[in-house]
């Protein structure tokens, strides 16, 4: 019998309750050089990425406000009779209520627009280590835009790897996705491969990797927030990307895109395919074909200037080989996998007052697995129905956020095996489950340098179980005056309700099967950001320790994963980031590095188990996806003749080494990309990942399965043509 390998590129953990503002608010004051207000001012609020923007004048008090912007980079500009103009530029982040100071001085004869020295990326009033990168970092970044690829995340996020085929950080599996601010759930634990968005749909992505608001739901390992491309950033166009490489690899995408003052939309069709999909179990590479096909779909449409509704759908199909070893290749396996996806989310953004702000949000997500091996079957089809209700309310010193959840599931799973070792006869099971959240979340400004966040998320979850919870959530932001340097600290409880299926019914005479209860999560989290001439270094020293923590396990010799709960987990780490400015106008420079240690402790409380601990004793034991060390690094170069490089080298010290506690030998990549504009429609690009061609052993077989290579070396070229509708 075939162990076949039914892991995750991408862990699209349930979104137990989540739901992101992926909007946040810009306020200013302007001032004469008398400190005097100055009102009738025009500001022009204009997006660094796009044709997006907006305008107001200052009122009698010379302030201003702008409410429900996307995050993203933006350019503020103020000017006034009399004055020069001036700009500022930002980074602003969900949840963000930026406050900006304008002084202007009296006009000259020469008008020069003043830009503002303040450093974009540091946001001084957040307890929550942050990373947003552009659709532009996205392009230049080595692979990132390839459909099934996570180099955006693991190449500018510490402690971000992919090791069995599943995105880990900070130590664990269960990661929140969210798009344009609504949740996508997937409840299932390492039962799909294909990915839930493709990059070159992305304009930004943030990624929050801890210290969450009672807002952000319950996942403590990581916030995803994809804003999508709009249209905003198309004028009639589209695009056509076409890419061809080794191992027969292409990441094709058709793109159309287009804005009025109201109204903005986006379309793409994308398909992929390679002869190297799945990380595999020995250095060569056998029955490893990989293929998909998807649609994706933005509408934003601003009924008035206070309403705004946003519709984003999406259809994929994926199908993969699942990977043999030669022994399994000379026996003529042919194990498969095949999965199905699709959602659709509607918003809509309803200013009610100033600084009042009403989101109503709807969702509905569909997602399939389907295992087709010898002897054995495997499908599992998940439907998702829920919404979001939120009121953001932004007075003086409060910006206080107040929601709730309601979400219904249901899962359908059919299972059959057979083996000389082990016989499953078919079964089916159906369950469903429902999940309500009650969250209250408050940031307070007492002093300008100070900001305090404070909030609570009530969930109920009732499915195989029924759990009632309630989560405190505190943080604090200080910026040092003069330096800017900001020093953080939270301190919070997150719950993740349990998957709702498992291998249950048809096998409970042939193993022994306990409950799956919800992961309880308790945080803390210290950091300091220091921005010094444009360079900015983020230090975080974070500690998780769980309840029920969620891993997978194999059942028998058949490789099928399973979800389960470990009695306790010990996470604790420290993570710097380093981002530089442009050097000479042409190199900019990035690094994330992690030093973390991952342990269990106890037996298994959930799911299949032998009733024995994986540590087979009663103290810490380092989990399978435990790596001291994990460095990433790059440079992005802008030449002359409008040509660019980009390269990033990825170090790890190595995973655990069976069921340790030695771990495997360090292991080092490099990769490159190189492009260049021909005129204002056309580009190429190279691009080679391992361009050494080390090949090295993520893991090997123990307690918690699977034994995976990295992937050898790709080269493929890219070319992009951008043409009027």
């Amino acid at each position: 019998m075939h162990a076949f390998r039914f892991v995750a590129v991408v862990s699209l953990v349930f979104c137990t309750s989540v739901f992101a503002s992926v909007t946040g608010s810009i306020r200013g004051l302007i001032h004469d050089p008398q400190h005097r207000p100055v009102p009738g001012a025009q500001v022009a609020l204009q997006s660094a990425a796009s044709d997006w923007n907006r305008s107001i004048t200052s009122d009698s008090r010379g302030e201003f406000r702008f409410d429900a912007v996307p995050l993203g980079q933006y350019h503020v500009s103020v000017s006034r009779a009399g004055f020069a103009p001036q700009q500022q530029t930002l980074l602003l982040t969900s949840q963000r209520d930026a406050n900006l100071h304008f002084s202007l001085q009296l006009a000259r004869t020469e008008q020069v627009v003043e830009v503002s020295a303040a450093t974009p990326d540091v946001n001084p009033e957040t307890s929550t280590p942050t990373t947003v990168l552009s659709r532009d970092r996205i392009a230049r970044t080595p692979g990132a835009d390839q459909t099934n690829s996570l180099a955006v995340i693991t190449n500018y996020v510490p402690g971000a790897y992919v090791v069995h085929d599943q995105l880990h950080m900070r130590g664990g599996h269960q990661i929140t996705w969210l798009l344009d601010g609504v949740p996508v759930p997937n409840t299932n634990i390492a039962s799909n491969v294909g990915p839930q968005f493709d990059p070159k749909d992305m304009d930004y992505l943030e990624v929050q990797r801890g210290g969450f608001s009672a807002e952000y739901g319950d996942r403590a390992y990581g916030v995803f927030n994809v804003v999508p491309r709009s249209g905003f950033e198309r004028d009639r166009q589209g695009e056509i990307v076409a890419s061809l490489g080794n191992f027969y690899t292409t990441n094709s995408q058709l793109s159309f895109g287009d804005h009025s003052e109201r109204l903005a939309w986006y379309g793409s069709l994308s398909g992929n395919r390679s002869s190297l999909g799945l990380e595999t179990p020995t250095p060569a590479v056998f029955h490893n074909q990989s293929s998909g096909l998807s649609g994706f779909g933005s509408v934003i449409f601003n009924r008035t200037p206070a309403d705004q509704l946003r519709l984003t759908t999406s259809v994929r199909g994926d199908h993969y080989q699942v990977p043999n070893d030669p022994d399994q290749q000379a026996t003529g396996l042919h194990d498969v996998e095949d999965e199905r996806d699709a959602f659709t989310n509607l918003s809509w953004l309803h200013t009610a007052a100033p600084g009042v702000l009403f989101t109503l949000s709807p969702f509905y997500h569909f997602n399939r697995a389907h295992y087709d091996g010898a002897g054995t079957q495997d499908d599992r089809g998940s439907n998702y129905t829920g919404g979001v209700v939120q009121v953001a309310v932004n007075r003086g010193r409060h910006n206080t956020h107040i929601g709730v959840q309601s979400l219904a599931l249901r899962d359908n799973h059919f299972f059959s095996l057979t083996s000389e070792e082990l016989t499953i006869p078919p079964g089916r099971d159906i369950q469903w489950a429902s999940l309500t959240a009650f969250y209250a979340e408050d940031q307070y400004k007492p002093l300008s340098w100070l900001t305090l966040n404070g909030g609570v998320r009530l969930t109920r979850f009732s499915g195989g179980v029924t759990e009632n919870v309630a989560d405190p959530r505190a943080g604090a932001a200080i910026q040092i005056p003069k330096l800017r340097w900001v020093v953080r600290g939270f301190f919070g409880r997150y719950y993740q309700a349990p998957p709702l299926l498992t291998i249950t019914q048809p096998i409970l005479s042939s193993a022994p099967f306990l409950p799956l209860r919800g992961e309880r999560d308790q945080q803390v989290d210290f950091g300091l950001t220091i921005p010094l001439r444009g360079w900015v270094l983020d230090t975080d020293y974070f500690r998780t320790n769980a309840k029920n923590f969620f891993d997978h396990d194999a059942l028998g010799n058949s490789n099928i994963f399973s979800p389960l709960t470990i009695a306790r987990a010990r996470i604790k780490g420290t993570e710097v980031t380093l981002r530089s400015p442009q050097l000479a106008r042409r190199l900019s420079l990035h690094l994330a590095w992690s030093h973390q240690f991952v342990q269990g402790r106890g037996g298994i409380t959930g799911g299949l188990t032998n009733l024995e601990s994986p540590g087979k004793d009663t103290g810490y034991f380092f989990l399978d996806h435990d790596q001291r060390d994990t460095l990433s690094t790059g440079v992005e170069a802008r030449l002359p003749l409008r040509s660019w490089a980009s390269t990033n080298i990825a170090y790890g010290s190595g995973f655990l080494n069976g069921d340790g506690p030695d771990h495997l030998a360090p292991h080092t990549t490099f990769d490159l990309s190189l492009g260049k504009s021909l005129g204002e429609n056309w580009s190429v690009g190279v691009t080679a990942l391992n361009l050494a061609n080390r090949r090295y052993q993520l893991d090997q077989s123990n307690t918690f399965g699977g034994t995976h290579w990295n992937l050898t070396r790709q080269v493929y070229a890219q070319v992009k043509y951008r043409f009027r509708l």
